[in-house]
């Protein structure tokens, strides 16, 4: 049995992108066709159907669409927050603002996206910027 680590580009589509993640990095597709940008990856354009679709790496900034509070006991791990966040190059994607307590996040908050790396595996989260969106 092998222990080495595939090449990202002989896996299909989602294991790409985790791999992605698993190394820190964040990125989403931008079809080839329409140049309109997808999140999560998929095979083909839900836009336009092409499949000519290419991992891109964004430039992480986005707006709190919505916000909603997970209430959990102390003992728990405490309250957090579930934010929609909608990326400047356009999709939309649930994650959490992870530097702020659950009751100051709000609906258009500047946001940056950042890969958490836990156990080997990467998860985006996003910290707050100051101001809201315009």
């Amino acid at each position: 049995m092998s222990t080495s680590t595939p090449n990202p580009a002989e896996l299909g589509t989602l294991a790409q992108h985790q791999a992605q993640l698993s190394q820190g990095q964040f990125q989403i597709q931008k079809c080839q066709t329409c140049s309109r940008h997808i999140y999560f990856p998929r095979e083909i354009c839900p836009h336009c159907g092409s499949d000519e679709v290419a991992f891109v790496t964004p430039s992480g900034l986005g707006t709190v669409y919505a916000v909603t509070t997970v209430r959990r006991k102390p003992a728990e791990g405490g309250d957090y927050n579930v934010s929609l966040i909608d990326l400047d190059e356009g999709p939309r994607l649930m994650s959490r603002v992870s530097d702020c307590p659950p009751e100051a996040v709000h609906i258009d908050q500047r946001v940056k996206a950042h890969v958490v790396v836990t156990e080997g595996r990467g998860v985006v989260m996003f910290t707050a910027l100051n101001g809201v969106a315009a």
